[in-house]
């Protein structure tokens, strides 16, 4: 099925690989649950109106955001310095903990908002660390020469967990809640039993000539200095942050759409389905030149996905802008972390990887935090719209500010850098 040199028939490799795909759709799913969950006890128990409650499911994002913020310098240090395969190892473990601690009071009918704002803020922490490690740890279990094709499929396994998760949650907790968190308990286990499969991994020595907080500067040093990777980083961070819609996918489901817990399921499988379709194509078909336009271009797509689906009141064309929005997403990701990984030495990975993943968070989590504040104050599709139509001005401004992404054409950079730049290396 796959060619002689496809990374993943490397035993290593296809474990890990698993692994995170199994892990990513676990997390992503129980975050749809959580927020659903919180929607429901605002809406219902307590009688909150639609703004307030959706003001709500922006805060779930900020608690899971904070730790990440705050934690973003010692998570990249950990995995420059630590066994990367421990930490995504441990925290997994967590995460299972959590799954079926949450499980037990769904079950038990015992259920607060206070104890999900809590299981949110540990799932932040949790994600502070393994991010990172799970980020830098592909490109020590290939060979050099697969090493593009091993970041892009790292990479499409973790987006298309992360956009596909929320559609199992919410098809599995339409189901039945009960069925729901045991399959994601059952996920994390399968994610941390095939991590003990790989087997020792090389990986760079730590710097014991460096204070640790020199290291930890280093990392948004290099980040700052090289304006390839800058740009790909901060373009993410402002487009998903303006115009993510998933955290209001239950106040469509429930009030705008009138589909219930089915109907977000299927919504949620959108963007789920859409990340799966450019998975696949590009699993077979690795994208190879003019990767900085494509990378624009597919970002003005997304947003007007976005755009789309905010204004539609009809079911099948907004699960249909999903579905869209969910393949050019794809194509973002694909180029951004291909370009940050094979710009960055080995030696770095772990705290460059931290900070992509700031972003990340932020744009996501912190993104669903100021959906939901826009949404309080301008309504659900008052926010959506207006982050569609800034995400379109912000790649468009991106592409003048930053030209050295515009013009990227390939993603090998003119030299692999294997020493860390505060060595005197100088920038790609």
């Amino acid at each position: 099925m796959f060619p002689a040199d496809h990374p993943l028939r490397i035993a290593n490799f296809r474990a890990y690989w698993l692994s995170r795909f199994a892990g990513t759709i676990a997390v992503s799913a129980q975050g749809i649950i959580i927020g659903w969950q919180v929607y429901g006890l605002a809406r219902g128990e307590m009688g909150y109106s639609i703004e307030r409650a959706a003001a709500l499911l922006g805060l779930i994002g900020l608690v899971q955001f904070v730790p990440l913020f705050l934690l973003t310098p010692l998570v990249g240090l950990a995995a420059d310095t630590f066994d990367r395969r421990w930490i995504v190892r441990g925290t997994t473990a967590l995460l299972g903990v959590n799954a079926v601690m949450l499980g037990a009071l769904t079950w038990g009918n015992h259920l607060s908002l206070p104890f999900l704002f809590l299981a949110a803020g540990f799932v932040g922490v949790a994600r502070a660390f393994s991010g990172p490690a799970y980020s830098a740890l592909a490109p020590n279990l290939v060979p050099r020469e697969v090493l593009p094709t091993a970041i892009a499929i790292s990479t499409l396994a973790w987006q298309t967990g992360t956009i596909a998760g929320p559609s199992v949650g919410g098809v599995l907790y339409a189901i039945h809640p009960d069925v729901a968190y045991a399959s994601i308990a059952t996920l994390f286990v399968v994610a941390l039993a095939l991590m003990f499969l790989i087997g020792p991994v090389p990986q760079p020595p730590a710097q014991s000539d460096r204070h640790p907080l020199q290291r930890i500067l280093d990392g948004f040093r290099y980040v700052r200095r090289n304006r390839l990777v800058l740009a790909a980083i901060t373009l993410d961070l402002f487009v998903v942050l303006l115009a993510g819609a998933t955290a209001l996918l239950p106040i469509y489901a429930r009030d705008i759409l009138h589909v219930g817990a089915s109907g977000l399921g299927l919504l949620a499988a959108g963007m789920g389905i859409g990340a799966a379709l450019a998975s696949l194509l590009f699993s077979f078909r690795p994208m190879k030149h003019n990767v900085g336009i494509k990378m624009l271009g597919a970002v003005i797509v997304f947003a007007g996905a976005i755009l789309t689906f905010g204004v539609s009141r009809w079911f099948p064309l907004s699960l249909a802008a999903l579905i869209v929005a969910g393949g050019a997403d794809m194509v973002s990701v694909y180029v951004r972390s291909s370009l940050i990984q094979l710009h960055t030495p080995d030696a770095m990975r772990g705290r460059v990887s931290a900070v992509s993943q700031l972003t990340i968070s932020a744009s996501n989590e912190l993104g669903e935090a100021e959906t939901g504040l826009m949404a309080s104050l301008l309504g659900p599709v008052g926010a959506v719209v207006f982050g569609g139509v800034a995400a379109i001005a912000i790649t468009l401004l991106w592409s003048r500010l930053f030209p050295e992404l515009r013009l990227a054409k390939s993603f090998d950079p003119p030299e692999i850098l294997e020493t860390p730049p505060e060595h005197g290396v100088t920038q790609p």
